[in-house]
């Protein structure tokens, strides 16, 4: 994706919109999970090891409900 910054008197017909919502549902998705809602961890490798954990649950999920 590339970013691109909508400027003052633009129309809102971009389509940035549906872009970004998958964006930000992304990261509510992973802000439930409380240590990366909140970054407790120092070490970078942790807290990237914590992120794909978490997108690893949430797909797990997704598949889980979506066969059921």
């Amino acid at each position: 994706m590339k970013p691109l910054i909508a400027r003052r008197g633009t129309e809102h017909g971009s389509g940035l919109d549906t872009q970004r919502w998958v964006v930000e549902r992304a990261f509510a998705h992973l802000h439930r999970f409380r240590r990366l809602r909140i970054r407790w961890e120092i070490r970078d490798d942790i807290h990237e090891a914590l992120l794909t954990l978490g997108c690893s649950i949430i797909c797990w999920r997704r598949l889980k409900n979506h066969h059921a």
